[in-house]
Order: structure tokens, then C-alpha cells, then sequence
């Protein structure tokens, strides 16, 4: 027998082949251990990328509708339909016909639920019928022979047969009694104007000649009885439309009234919109919204914004916007795709600022006055409707023909106030006086106009993020290479792990220091705070020149690479040193307040909370991950490198500079995107230490709100997916993919300077 197949013989060979086909296993168990673990990081990366996805997809889903027919009472047929309207539930709709008969009926298919007779006098018919934005069932009618009434339409649930077969319970009210409020002879009446607030009732009449009737009324509660008592006033006067530049006279065409009941509006055949204070009647000024004749105002919801729509089918929007004088203007806002033909009726919605447009020929329009966009267009399949009503919801739309014919739009359309333009470019909004980038997406009242531009915050993110790298990278990697180079073994032991356990101090207590110490620290130190930037480097600078020519006894008791342990108390003496310097150049140069000087001489506003404070507690917590990182890359580096350019009489500043940082680049670099992918993402110090106001300013004394603050504030009060909710997605959509591209881009540039620098 050989000595080869001896030894594979042997009990020794036996347990090295057994522990070889052990380590081999072990090896292929940690293999896939670890390829499975990489695999489910990436699927789980997927996974909220899809998910983020799925949450944001709706807001670009564009908007559906479905037209249905009901059938109508027969005895509708006799008396043509003023008026009509729908409950928010659409079960129950109300019409009111020439005869001032009101049938509230079910709307699937017709049947009467209940009939009313709304007050006329002997032989008057109804010829106008106006309700305002949001006005809980509130209507105002007037008749043909001058009188206005006002009444109200009120639904009530009834579950006293269980929940399943709950009942809407419609009611006919005249909350100011059922006599008419005002009136004169009767007249041709062009429009019919109401605005309804809590403490003021305003109805405006106005005839084909231009003369305006106004009735304004304070409101008085009946302690005893709680019934509302007015206190009326009643006035007529002809509005002085001034006439064109090209000498033409038009004619008063339709009227609106704003909802603070400071303005009449009221459009002409010229295709102009004038504004009227009230109750003078005083024209203000005029603006020339279409070529065509106005044919249909209406006020949005909120009553600032005027909306007209023209004979030839155009819309705009205009408001009036306060100049530098204080003086109010009217402007032209915006223009919306128009409709094929003259504008018969232009709904606005009673919860969002959204409105209904419908043509003569029965094409209707869904349009959102944020977004600046025709969200829907909807034939009614040539159903020219005499009146229209838009539910509470906005999603239905309850019409009725010449013929008495009904019809039901039943719309889906959730988030219109989401387009392109409303999230990233700017948008001009109610009261503002120019288009402007602005996040502020709840108010107190439905009135409000929500504001979702993402600008201002991904600005804020990106400010923020500058700030915190500006202070973190050169501390960071200025140490990471002293301490890896040149800092004694000894030290290095001490200060690396030192630093390193700073990246587990949590965040929020970074924040908190950084809002309730830090910043009022800095505030009433501000001057102190910028004589350290002026004083420590060239202090610095001449203690190392005077230590590099100082060859006194004393050098030789401090070793090489503890330098540092000299220079702390350089650093504190100098610090000290500019506190103290802080105090004379104020009184020189700055009026003893540089603080107030800022503000009040120099323009520059100053919020305690600031971009200062947040770059450098930011900074403070990015600093230990690109330190570390930034430091290891670098004493990674092989010695015989370092050695080989000493070696050829290149100085050990020259070695660091060529040699070592060319050699670690990748590793600093790494550290570096790393360190910004940090303060990109940072939350709980942007969150406590700004004022957390989304302004689009690059001043280092002013807050900012960044995309994971606003998340962060904003996710827990939002309505689940309501357009607040998604948009809130929206945004961390926005920063997940802002993260993946920054960290895609770092690791090719990383790669590439690998491969430059693998052959030194």
C-alpha cells in the first residue's frame, strides 16, 4: 500500500475531511443567510415603494362620472322648474317650479315625498331663485311681481325603523317668517344675488336697467325664544356703469356680492365685471374679463373669489388683491377651458374650492379654481337642463329639462385640488397679492383655501441639509484625518470611540437642547457667536506657527500626535477671547445690538429658531457617521504607501494630501453621501429646533419645514386618504426617490474613484 492512499486512510485524514466538509457547508448555510437577508432588504425597499405608490396613485386618477335618468312626477309638466336642489345623501331633491309649488321627491326615481306652496302674492310667478356658497338650505326667491323671499331646505335622518332602513326626512322652513322681505313694482330682473352670515343677511335684486335694490339686514337673537329678529334697510339705486374706452355703454347682465358684504360685483354685456361698495353703491373700478357679454357670476365658497362665465363659453376667476397703498384692485386671476357655448349656470361647491359650469347645449364642466385645471368634462347627452343643483359633496349633480325630464351626474371626483401645477409651481391664492409657492394645508373653516405646494418644503430640506453639511464635513473630515494620520495610537484609542458613540445620543435630545438651550443662547450672543468665526482660525493659525518656531524646553515634554491635548485649551481661551471682543465691536459698529441691527437696520428677519441653530445641532449629530466612516477609509489606507512617499522626500503634509486622501476617496465620499442621506431624513431636530414655517428663503437667520417634519407634524391630524393624507404620502414618495437617486449617484462615483486610484 502506497503512502498517499495510507494517509487518506488514516483517522487524521478522516476528521480533516470531515471538518473541511464541515467548513464547507457552514460557508454555503452563511452564504445564503446572507444573500436571503440582502434579497429581503431590497424587496422590502421595493415593498414601500409600491406601497408609498399605491397611497399616492389616486391623486392623478382623473375624475369619472355617470349620467342616469329619473322619471318626473307628472303633474311637473304644467309649471317649468326655477330651481332644484339635492340633499347631501342624494336620496331626497327638492324642486321648485314657476308656481312656487316645492315637491321634494326621491331621486331614484321621482316620487313625491312631500309638497309645499312657497308664499306669492295673487297671480305672481317666480322668476329667479339664488342661494350662496355654503349656505346650509338658505335661498332667497323673488316673483315677477318685485317681491324677495327667503327660505330654507333642511333634511333630517330618521333611524326609528333601525339604521338599515333609515329615512330622510325633508322639511320647508322660512326662518325670517313668510312675508316678503322687500319689494316694489315689478320690473325685469336680470339677477338675484344672497349672502348669508352669521350676523348679516344682504340680498342685492338687479333689472336689465341697471338699478340695483338692496336690502341689508342685522341679525338679533330672541334670548327668550331663540328666534332671529332683522333689523332692515331697505335701498334702490341705478349703477353707474362708466362706459367703455371705446365709447360703448354696457348693460348690467348679472350680480354677486362678496361674502364680507364690502363688495356688490356685477358683470355687463361688454364682457366687463365691475365692483361696487355697499351699501353706497360707489363704483370702484371695472376689469375686462371675455370679449363676450357676461352671462353668469357666482361667488366660490368663502366669498372673495367672483367666477364669470361669457356667451362664448369662457370662465375666469377674479378677486380683488390689496396693492402697496392698501387699496384693493380688481384682478384677473386665472382662465379655464372653456365650454362650447354662452355659460347658463356656474355652481360652486359648497365644501371645497371647486365649481360646475354647464353650457346651453348641456356640457358640463368640473373645474377647481387651486388647481387652475378642467378636472371633468360630461356631455349630458343633449339634456339642456333649465336648473341644476350640485350636492353638499360635490358628487352628484341633479338636473331637470324644458320638458320636466330629470337627470342624475353622479360624479366621482376626489381629489381635485391636486395637479401639476398646485404642488411645484406657484399658484396665486385668495388674498394673496402675486402667485407665490406656499404649504398650509388646514385652516379652521371650510372657507379655506388648502394650500399643498411640495416647493417649500423640498427647499427647506435641501436648506437644511446645506447648512448641517457646511458645519459638519470640514470638522468631520479634517478630524478623521488628523486622528487616522497623524494623532498618537494612545489618543486615537480614546477619541475615536469618543466620538463615535455620539451617533447614539437620540436625535430628539439634540433637539431639544438645540430649541430650548441653543437657541436662545445664540440669540443673546449672536455677536459673540461670529467673533469665534472671525478669532479661533487665525488664533489657531499663529498658536501653531509660535508652537512650530518655539524650541524652548517645554516642546519636548508634549509627544508627538498629542498635540491636541495643547491645543484645547488654546480653543477655550480664544472662544473666551471673543465673548469678550463681542461686547466692544456691538457698541462700535452695530449700535450695541447686532441683533436688533440685523432687523431693524439691515433688513434681515431674525426668528430665534433658525437655520443656524439647525445646522449646527445637525451637524453635531452628522458628524460621528461621516467621522467615522471618513476616518477608517483613511487609516485603511496601507502604510507602505504613506512610507514609499516619505521615502522619496515628500513632506507628511504632502503624503496626506496626494498619497493617503486620493487613496481613501471612496471611503470619504461614502461617508459623506451617507452624512447627507442623514440630514436629508433628519426629523426630530428640524422639528423642535425651527419654527417649522415653510418659507423659500436661503437667510441663515429664518426657519424652514422639511419634508420629514412636515410628515411628522402634519400625518397624525390628517383625514385617512383625504387629499391632505395622500399628498402627505406624497411627500415621502418625494424623498424616498430624492434618498435612492443621492445614494445611486454616490456609489457610481464611488466605484469610479475606486477604480482611479486601485493602482496606487
Amino acid at each position: 500500500m502506497s503512502a498517499a492512499s495510507s494517509d487518506r486512510g488514516s483517522p487524521g485524514s478522516a476528521r480533516s475531511d470531515r471538518f473541511h466538509l464541515w467548513r464547507s457547508r457552514k460557508d454555503k448555510v452563511a452564504r445564503w443567510i446572507i444573500a436571503t437577508g440582502g434579497v429581503a432588504v431590497i424587496l422590502m425597499i421595493g415593498l414601500i415603494f409600491f406601497y408609498l405608490l399605491w397611497v399616492v396613485a389616486p391623486l392623478f386618477l382623473p375624475a369619472d362620472s355617470e349620467y342616469r335618468t329619473t322619471n318626473p312626477h307628472p303633474s311637473w309638466a304644467r309649471s317649468p322648474a326655477v330651481w332644484v336642489a339635492i340633499e347631501e345623501q342624494q336620496r331626497i331633491g327638492l324642486r321648485v317650479g314657476a308656481d312656487g309649488q316645492a315637491d321634494f321627491f326621491e331621486v331614484a326615481n321621482g316620487a313625491r315625498v312631500q309638497s309645499n306652496t312657497l308664499p306669492l302674492a295673487p297671480g305672481a310667478t317666480i322668476s329667479r331663485i339664488a342661494e350662496p356658497p355654503a349656505a346650509e338650505g338658505i335661498a332667497a326667491y323673488s316673483t315677477d311681481a318685485g317681491q324677495v323671499h327667503v327660505f330654507q331646505h333642511a333634511y333630517r335622518t330618521d333611524y326609528s325603523e333601525g339604521v338599515a332602513d333609515r329615512k330622510v326626512v325633508p322639511e320647508l322652513r322660512f326662518p325670517y317668517g313668510e312675508q316678503p322681505l322687500f319689494g316694489r313694482s315689478a320690473s325685469s330682473r336680470a339677477d338675484l344675488a344672497i349672502s348669508d352670515s352669521e350676523k348679516q343677511l344682504l340680498i342685492a335684486t338687479l333689472d336689465t336697467a341697471g338699478e340695483v335694490q338692496l336690502f341689508f339686514a342685522h341679525k338679533r337673537e330672541n334670548l327668550l325664544t331663540g328666534e332671529v329678529v332683522l333689523d332692515p334697510a331697505v335701498s334702490a339705486q341705478r349703477l353707474e356703469i362708466p362706459a367703455a374706452p371705446n365709447g360703448l355703454s354696457g348693460m348690467a347682465t348679472a350680480a354677486g356680492i362678496s361674502g364680507d358684504h364690502r363688495w356688490l360685483y356685477a358683470g355687463d354685456t361688454l364682457g366687463r365685471l365691475h365692483r361696487f361698495s355697499l351699501p353706497e353703491l360707489q363704483h370702484l373700478d371695472s376689469l375686462r374679463v371675455s370679449d363676450s357679454a357676461i352671462t353668469e357670476l357666482s361667488m366660490l365658497l368663502g366669498g372673495i373669489s367672483v367666477l364669470a362665465g361669457d356667451a362664448g363659453g369662457g370662465i375666469s376667476q377674479s378677486f380683488p388683491v390689496r396693492n402697496e397703498n392698501g387699496e384693493f384692485s380688481l384682478q384677473l386671476v386665472r382662465r379655464f377651458e372653456p365650454l362650447a357655448s354662452s355659460i347658463s349656470h356656474i355652481i360652486a361647491e359648497s365644501r371645497r374650492k371647486g365649481f360646475l359650469a354647464i353650457d346651453e347645449n348641456g356640457t358640463a364642466g368640473i373645474y377647481h379654481t387651486t388647481a387652475g385645471q378642467k378636472v371633468l368634462g360630461a356631455e349630458l347627452r343633449n339634456f339642456k337642463p333649465v336648473a341644476a343643483a350640485l350636492s353638499p359633496r360635490a358628487d352628484g349633480l341633479l338636473i331637470e329639462a324644458e320638458d320636466g325630464s330629470l337627470g342624475l351626474l353622479e360624479i366621482d371626483n376626489k381629489h381635485p385640488e391636486v395637479s401639476f401645477d398646485s404642488l411645484w409651481r406657484k399658484v396665486w391664492y385668495e388674498n394673496y397679492t402675486e402667485p407665490e409657492h406656499v404649504w398650509q394645508s388646514s385652516a379652521a373653516t371650510n372657507d379655506f383655501e388648502p394650500k399643498f405646494s411640495l416647493t417649500p418644503l423640498v427647499f427647506g430640506t435641501l436648506k437644511a441639509a446645506l447648512y448641517a453639511m457646511l458645519f459638519a464635513i470640514p470638522l468631520a473630515l479634517m478630524g478623521a484625518a488628523y486622528t487616522a494620520y497623524f494623532m498618537s495610537p494612545g489618543l486615537r484609542k480614546i477619541v475615536k470611540p469618543t466620538i463615535e458613540i455620539m451617533a447614539a445620543l437620540p436625535t430628539v435630545i439634540l433637539g431639544f437642547l438645540a430649541g430650548l438651550w441653543f437657541a436662545p443662547f445664540v440669540e443673546e450672543h449672536l455677536a459673540g457667536i461670529f467673533m469665534i468665526l472671525l478669532v479661533l482660525p487665525p488664533g489657531l493659525l499663529l498658536f501653531a506657527w509660535a508652537w512650530h518656531r518655539y524650541a524652548g524646553q517645554a516642546k519636548y515634554l508634549v509627544r508627538e500626535g498629542n498635540e491636541p491635548l495643547l491645543i484645547l485649551p488654546v480653543l477655550v481661551g480664544l472662544g473666551l477671547l471673543a465673548m469678550w471682543l463681542a461686547e466692544p465691536i456691538q457698541i462700535m459698529f452695530f449700535e450695541g445690538d447686532l441683533r436688533g441691527w440685523l432687523t431693524q437696520k439691515a433688513g434681515i428677519d431674525y426668528d430665534q429658531r433658525n437655520a443656524l441653530v439647525v445646522g449646527c445641532a445637525m451637524g453635531f449629530a452628522v458628524i460621528p457617521t461621516i467621522f467615522s466612516i471618513a476616518e477608517d477609509a483613511i487609516f485603511g489606507v496601507p502604510t507602505s504607501l504613506a512610507n514609499g512617499s516619505l521615502a522619496l522626500g515628500a513632506t507628511p503634509w504632502q503624503t496626506m494630501t496626494r498619497v493617503v486622501l486620493p487613496t481613501a476617496s471612496p471611503g470619504i465620499f461614502s461617508g459623506l453621501m451617507i452624512g447627507l442621506g442623514r440630514a436629508v431624513g433628519e426629523t426630530m431636530i428640524v422639528l423642535m429646533a425651527t419654527g417649522n414655517t415653510p418659507v423659500m428663503d436661503w437667510n441663515i437667520f429664518e426657519g424652514m419645514r422639511t419634508l420629514a417634519a412636515n410628515i411628522a407634524v402634519e400625518m397624525p391630524e390628517s383625514e385617512v386618504n383625504s387629499s391632505h393624507y395622500r399628498v402627505l404620502f406624497l411627500a415621502a414618495l418625494v424623498l424616498f426617490i430624492f434618498t435612492f437617486i443621492v445614494n445611486t449617484g454616490a456609489e457610481i462615483v464611488r466605484q469610479r474613484l475606486r477604480e482611479k486610484y486601485s493602482n496606487l
